[in-house]
């Protein structure tokens, strides 16, 4: 067990729309420490997602990640010799990294060209509230 509890890493918010939840989706959205990179695809496929809805890119998003954010989860509870999968509430900082995890997860599993039309489309559906982000939740 740990003896003290780790500190709270704080990001900065991102040049574009300085907002640090842009900044975290970057972060995971980024391979071997190529933010530039990143930030790229990921303004690319806003700009997609304005273009195609002829709405706010980033609200569009916005409204994809709440639809794919879970709000509870089961764990594992053991009683007696049992174990019982009991549904419990998922911590804030949690729902946020879940969903933006599923959210590129299942961006890079779709089979358009580049990553910015995944990215965009996959937004899209979910924030239509389809595609298969939305139905891992």
């Amino acid at each position: 067990m740990r003896k003290a509890k780790p500190k709270k890493r704080y990001v900065l918010p991102d040049p574009k729309f300085k907002d640090t939840l842009v900044t975290k989706f970057v972060n995971s959205l980024m391979y071997d420490g190529k933010k530039s990179i990143a930030y790229t695809i990921f303004y690319d496929a806003i700009d997609m997602v304005a273009e195609k809805t002829k709405e706010d890119g980033l609200e569009v998003w916005r409204k994809a990640l709440n639809n794919v954010m879970p709000s509870v989860e089961v764990r594992s509870r053991r009683v007696g010799g049992a174990t019982f999968q009991v549904p419990t509430e998922v911590r804030p900082d949690r729902k946020t990294s879940l969903g933006i995890k599923w959210l590129i997860k299942y961006a890079r599993m779709r089979n358009d060209k580049t990553m910015k039309e995944c990215l965009a489309s996959e937004i899209i559906a979910a924030s239509k509230g389809e595609g298969a982000a939305v139905k891992k939740k």
